[in-house]
């Protein structure tokens, strides 16, 4: 088979992240193999160290696209909002805290989808800083005033996590209900 192209190159490189920004939520990082997710996107597994030094290097590349895509479902919430920032951080909480995000592992929250394969790399991996940046952009986006919101951004991703570990069973629609009521939102 001949060599692609650069713009194909680039655009096989994106289809991975993007696949392995949604795998690795969805299965964690340990539970996806290189040969699954080249799969995924209809890939040769030979093909992945061409793209990639590791899978630790992609796993940094995916949590940077994971929280890009957090990004614009958030300026999306803004959006839908124009000059009430309020009103689209309550409509943002409604969501998160909804059966729908809850059971949509794989587009869910970053933060919540990746932590555990985050608190699992080497205190040194390259993952690390990158998450830590879309922590902190998510909280600064929930904040009320100049500061981060850590709080509420605590509740959510506690109650979320929560959720999906319980899913199934009644305590986990009571976690999503008390964590919502907990949190102050617009609707």
């Amino acid at each position: 088979m001949g060599r692609v192209s650069q713009a194909q190159a680039l655009e096989n490189r994106r289809r991975v992240v993007d696949a392995a920004a949604r795998l690795f939520r969805e299965r964690n990082v340990q539970a996806v193999s290189v040969a699954d997710l080249m799969a995924e996107v209809g890939l040769t597994h030979g093909g992945f160290y061409k793209q990639f030094a590791s899978k630790e290097a992609l796993l940094t590349e995916a949590t940077v696209q994971a929280f890009a895509d957090l990004a614009a479902l958030l300026a999306d919430f803004d959006a839908r909002h124009p000059g009430d920032h309020r009103a689209a951080q309550g409509d943002l909480i409604d969501y998160y805290l909804s059966t729908e995000h809850r059971d949509d592992v794989g587009a869910g929250c970053p933060t919540t989808g990746l932590a555990s394969n985050i608190a699992g790399e080497d205190l040194e991996a390259s993952a690390r800083p990158a998450y830590a940046e879309g922590v902190e952009m998510f909280a600064r986006w929930l904040a009320t005033d100049s500061d981060e919101d850590l709080a509420t951004l605590s509740t959510l991703v506690g109650a979320l996590t929560l959720a999906r570990a319980t899913a199934g069973s009644d305590l986990s629609e009571r976690i999503l209900a008390a964590a919502l009521k907990a949190l102050p939102t617009q609707s």
